[in-house]
């Protein structure tokens, strides 16, 4: 008898604890789900500031702040080369692989399968075999392709690495992307622009599978500036410092061209794009040109394009059609504030043969901008992206005068027109809208 109440007062302190354990369990976790949150919100509280510009003058008085705030540095004596398409940037680019005596560092978030990623892998090879130091950092993500010639790639010498891979220690940042598009060969010479290492940056946007887009090729002090951005990433995943003479050699001037660069990484900060991007709209006082695949302004930048136009600027911007984007459900978000720029006096234009992939904006002939950012919250707030601001009235008429040739194969779109779109495409754009910071 004893033994049975012995018995049963035990159980009955197991089951009292049983039932404190789980309730324990409970609040802890609604206290980890709680702090959480506030993390989040506390680290997102910067995406709902609304940006003012104080005392903002024309364009030449605003360059220097363009410039400081967007934490670069204006340098002169620069030679730049605008390139268009795959087939007038990749000729160049490997002839001057080719030509390497010292380094090679590749940084890319695409690397697909094909004919160009694999020509690319061989004199990548190739270099490495003849002592050049050869780099390669793509994003875990856009560059998964890679895999199918690391192995080569490695066994001739080169060293690659993959920006944030899946893995645990990487969880909390797998939503931070490397988007930057880099080349730099012996610390001399840099590419950049829209392109990624894939057989659809292999032509000249002759149909949909050979896509539209722009870059930089440039000579000059503001090498060392990009040799520097990509030594950032690489040090991040490596812990390799490429340092001295070999990699920042001394940059005498090449050109006539001033320019800066302005990259970024996810921080508590507003980005130095975003930043860059804003403030070359409010300093418009004549035009404003803008080529970009995924066009998600928030309601600042629609503010600010609006007050460009009130200030009499002729704001134009080109995006690809619904026919010819890779990302329906971007297209669909962006279409959602279509309506509000053509109210408001902002010309759109779709442009229908390919994917439109630059990502360029010209300010009053003078001022030009071209890199990887697309005018997106992703671009802003989640990814690593590289701009580079060009101050040369030279490139500013090539840009145009692209942005015109492409206007030749673009649609206008109209306001009334618009509007009248289907209830379901309505529906649509607005649904896509609701996840555009993650898009």
């Amino acid at each position: 008898m004893k033994k049975h109440v012995k018995t049963k007062h035990f159980s009955h302190e197991h089951g009292t604890t049983y039932v404190r354990m789980p309730l324990m369990i409970a609040i802890g976790l609604v206290l980890a789900l709680v702090l959480m949150t506030a993390a989040f919100w506390s680290a997102g509280r910067h995406n709902d500031m609304q940006l003012r510009v104080k005392n903002p003058g024309e364009l030449r008085v605003l360059i220097p702040s363009i410039v400081s705030l967007s934490q670069g540095a204006l340098e002169e004596g620069n030679a730049v080369q605008l390139t268009q398409n795959g087939d007038g940037f990749f000729p160049l680019l490997m002839r001057d692989i080719t030509n390497a005596h010292e380094s090679v560092h590749v940084e890319s978030y695409i690397w697909g399968e094909g004919q160009l990623p694999n020509d690319f892998a061989a004199l990548l090879a190739k270099k490495a075999r003849e002592g050049v130091e050869v780099r390669v950092l793509v994003d875990a993500s856009g560059g998964r392709a890679i895999k199918k010639v690391r192995d080569s790639l490695e066994s001739a010498g080169v060293k690659v690495a993959t920006f944030h891979p899946i893995r645990f220690s990487n969880l909390g940042r797998l939503n931070n992307r490397d988007h930057r598009k880099l080349w730099i060969i012996d610390g001399r010479i840099a590419y950049t622009g829209g392109y990624g290492i894939a057989d659809e940056w292999g032509g000249h946007a002759q149909d949909k599978k050979h896509w539209r887009d722009s870059g930089l090729r440039i000579t000059g002090p503001l090498v060392n500036h990009l040799q520097g951005a990509f030594c950032e990433n690489w040090i991040e995943e490596t812990g390799e410092i490429p340092a001295g003479d070999r990699y920042f050699p001394h940059a005498a001037a090449t050109g006539t061209s001033k320019a800066h660069v302005a990259y970024t990484s996810p921080k508590s900060s507003v980005s130095s794009v975003q930043v860059l991007y804003y403030l070359a709209i409010k300093a418009a006082r004549h035009e404003i040109l803008i080529q970009n695949p995924y066009l998600l302004p928030d309601d600042h930048a629609i503010d600010a394009l609006e007050d460009a136009v009130k200030r009499g600027v002729d704001v134009r911007i080109m995006v690809p059609s619904a026919d010819a984007t890779d990302n329906a459900i971007v297209q669909h978000a962006s279409h959602h504030h279509f309506g509000t720029l053509l109210r408001r006096g902002v010309k759109v234009y779709e442009y229908t043969p390919t994917l439109l992939h630059q990502k360029v904006m010209v300010i009053d002939g003078l001022w030009s901008c071209v890199g990887s950012t697309n005018f997106d919250d992703r671009s802003f707030e989640l990814n690593d992206e590289l701009s580079v601001g060009v101050v040369d009235p030279a490139i500013a008429s090539q840009l145009r005068a692209a942005f015109e040739d492409d206007l030749r194969h673009a649609r206008q779109r109209g306001f009334k027109e618009w509007q009248g779109r289907s209830v379901w495409h309505k529906m649509m754009d607005g649904l896509a809208y609701l996840g555009r910071s993650q898009l």
